[in-house]
Formats: structure tokens, C-alpha cells, sequence
């Protein structure tokens, strides 16, 4: 965000959504096709749609072409509040960001700095493997917020399953989204993430209903109208079903490209 508001620019391209956004496209290589600045603020699921869509508002500028790609996790979620909705929110000095409701509120702020077994275990390994302490998100970012380091899977894969459709709040919050960014005078363009995940009917169906209930919404741009983008090759994909592999996202960024041009050839040509 800091960096993003240094760069002046007619048009700039916002990439926002959880991890799945983060780690699943390049920047660089989108802005090196469309020659405009772009930016990866995609963050992290579970700090939930309520609280990613207002973190970066303040950031968005007339012109500005906002790209949401958001994953299932925060698109099923019927309050758009996660289990690090609150910890983020007080992270950047903005507590209850997102309408958190004041005793959940409350009760975060009580356990903050109340460390789990499972992270005393792991920050006491760190401390004598690494000899400091680090967290999944600790590796650097570059300039345009693309991640520096490819984390990769060494367990067994499985398949994710799409078990529910779109969620009326996600709707709700999404179009309100499209409002405040449209208000800023930017446009708002929607896509699916790339899953390594089930090709099977129920999948398929939900996934159906989630690009049509987002398409009438925003344009959704650079999804497989047939698998909506549910990938049955797990060698595309780095450590989650979400996050991808170097190579692998340079080829999502081409398609994000692709969808992208059009709306960067209307904004120059509005902008003349």
C-alpha cells in the first residue's frame, strides 16, 4: 500500500483477494504486457471479505482498474468475518475494521500476545534452527507485492472440493465493494483463482453459480467456462490448492492480461 500510493499514474492495476491472489499471479509480468504500474495486494483468506475490501479502498484512484480474485474460503462465508479478521484489523492500527462486532472485538484484544502450544513449539524451533523467529507470511515481498520465495508441498495431495455455492453476504459485500470503488471513479473487474480442486458435478455446479451470481455483479474476465478454473494437475500448483508455482503464475497472469487489456484501452481512451 505504501509503495502503491508513491506511483502517479493515469491507471493503475489493483490485484487484491486472499493468499489466493497473492500467490497465484505475477505483477510484474501483467504490467510488463499492459505498460501500467501493477500492484499485488492480495493478503491473506482468513482475514475474511469484510475486512480485505476495506484495507485497500483508501488506496484506490480515479482510473484505477481494480482487480478482485477472490478464493472459495471468503466466498462461502456467510459474515465475511474470519478467524484473523481481528488480529489483522489491530495489526495495522485500525481495530474493528470491518464492522467486527464489539464483543468478538473484545475478546481478540484480550488474547493478544497469548501465544498457542502450536506456536511456542514453532517459534522455539525457529529460534534454534533459523535463530529468529518467522512467520508464514516473514519472507519479503517485491516492490509491486509479488512474493520473493516459492513455498512448496511435501505432503500428499487431494483434491478441493467446492461444497457450496456463493454466499449472500459475499454477494452483498462484493456489490457494495463495486459501489465504493465506482464512487472513487474506478472500475471494479472480478476473475476466479486457479484450484487444484474436483472436477466432479457438485464442484462444478457451485462453481457455476458462483461465476454467474459474480458476473452479475462485474465483469469476471480469465475462467475456463467449462472447469471454472478447478485444475486436475497438482503440478501447477506450489504448497496450497490456492497458491501457485513460478511458472505457473506467469501463465495465469497472461490470461489475467488478456482479460484485463480491453479495460485498459478504455481508460486511455477516456482519458484522451
Amino acid at each position: 500500500m505504501a509503495v502503491a500510493e508513491q506511483v502517479q499514474a493515469p491507471t493503475r492495476v489493483l490485484i487484491v483477494g486472499g493468499s489466493g491472489a497473492n500467490y497465484a499471479t505475477s505483477a510484474a509480468a501483467i504490467e510488463a504486457e499492459l505498460g501500467i504500474p501493477v500492484f499485488n495486494l492480495g493478503l491473506d483468506g482468513p482475514v475474511g471479505l469484510n475486512v480485505i475490501l476495506p484495507s485497500i479502498l483508501e488506496q484506490v484512484r480515479p482510473g484505477d482498474i481494480v482487480l478482485l480474485i477472490p478464493e472459495d474460503l471468503i466466498l462461502l462465508d456467510d459474515d465475511g468475518l474470519l478467524d484473523r479478521s481481528v488480529p489483522f484489523g489491530i495489526a495495522i492500527g485500525q481495530p474493528g475494521l470491518g464492522d467486527v462486532p464489539p464483543k468478538q472485538l473484545a475478546e481478540n484484544l484480550l488474547l493478544v500476545g497469548t501465544p498457542t502450544l502450536r506456536g511456542l513449539t514453532k517459534s522455539t524451533i525457529d529460534l534454534i534452527e533459523k535463530g529468529e523467529m518467522t512467520g508464514y507470511y516473514s519472507d519479503p515481498f517485491t516492490d509491486r507485492g509479488d512474493p520473493t520465495v516459492t513455498k512448496v508441498r511435501h505432503g500428499k495431495w487431494w483434491k478441493w472440493q467446492i461444497k457450496e455455492p456463493i454466499s449472500d453476504h459475499a454477494i452483498e459485500r462484493i456489490t457494495k465493494f463495486r459501489e465504493q470503488v465506482e464512487a472513487k471513479g474506478a472500475t471494479l473487474v472480478l476473475s476466479l483463482p486457479w484450484v487444484y480442486g474436483s472436477t466432479e458435478q457438485e464442484s462444478i455446479a457451485n462453481m457455476r453459480k458462483i461465476a454467474a451470481e459474480l458476473e452479475k455483479i462485474a465483469p469476471v474476465i480469465a475462467y475456463d467456462p467449462e472447469t471454472f478454473n478447478l485444475k486436475s494437475d497438482s503440478s501447477l500448483f506450489a504448497d496450497t490448492h490456492h497458491h501457485l508455482l513460478p511458472d505457473s503464475r506467469k501463465i495465469r497472469a497472461r490470461e489475467l492480461v488478456e482479460g484485463l487489456e480491453p479495460f485498459v484501452k478504455k481508460d486511455r481512451t477516456q482519458a484522451k
